[in-house]
């Protein structure tokens, strides 16, 4: 019986080839910043429950004129869930996001005093809250080195071989393992942006990658 062949995946770039990565990302975007407009902590937490299944672009244009009028827990109830929807509306599934900003809003006056809680576990409990939406906003609100893996994160780690997995935990995990330590409190964000306008879903744009000599990806677009 003839064996098949089997396509193999990219190989695993070496410790030091990562390090290089994050230098060449570190050196295109020194500070990286989250695209997500907000204005303190409690309302880049709407704003990342906002944004599942939704463009940044898209929520900061809905959030703007939500966040000249709400800044905090107890004025997000006063605006109540009616006046939410009707700022937030523009956005998909906006009758669920809605709902569980309002739910947490309660939890976090009758919880928290109206504070927005630094640690993942007890964020986690809040309704609408997941361990992506934790991760940032540990990361962007508290400053911990923490990494949310979304679409851009799983895939630029995927097609790199910097942290292959089949799932958005398997990646964080093997993302916890591999990033350099002086290159974690922004990982996640260049990960994001890079994959965002650099190594695009359809069409990668490999000629202008700053990454391209020490990424695994066997399809690199010739440049």
């Amino acid at each position: 019986m003839a064996r098949v062949q089997r396509k193999a995946g990219p190989r695993s770039p070496t410790p030091a080839q990562i390090e290089r990565m994050f230098a060449a990302l570190a050196a295109a975007r020194p500070e990286p910043q989250g695209e997500l407009e907000h204005i303190n902590a409690y309302t880049l937490l709407v704003a990342v429950v906002l944004s599942a299944q939704a463009t940044d672009a898209g929520v900061n244009k809905a959030t703007r004129a939500l966040f000249a009028q709400v800044r905090n827990p107890a004025e997000m109830l006063a605006l109540g869930l009616d006046g939410l929807k009707a700022h937030v509306k523009s956005i998909g599934l906006y009758n669920t996001k809605a709902a569980n900003i309002i739910k947490l809003s309660e939890k976090l006056l009758a919880e928290h005093g109206g504070a927005v809680p630094d640690r993942r576990e007890v964020l986690e409990t809040l309704p609408g809250v997941g361990r992506k939406t934790a991760n940032v906003v540990l990361n962007m609100a508290f400053g911990q080195p923490t990494i949310a893996v979304d679409t851009h994160v799983f895939r630029v780690a995927n097609r790199t071989g910097m942290a292959p997995g089949k799932t958005p935990r398997a990646v964080e995990d093997r993302l916890e393992q591999v990033v350099p330590q002086p290159y974690r409190r922004h990982a996640h964000h260049w990960l994001i942006l890079h994959g965002r306008y650099v190594c695009k879903a359809r069409k990668p744009d490999c000629p202008a990658c700053p990454i391209r000599a020490d990424c695994a990806f066997p399809e690199k677009t010739a440049g």
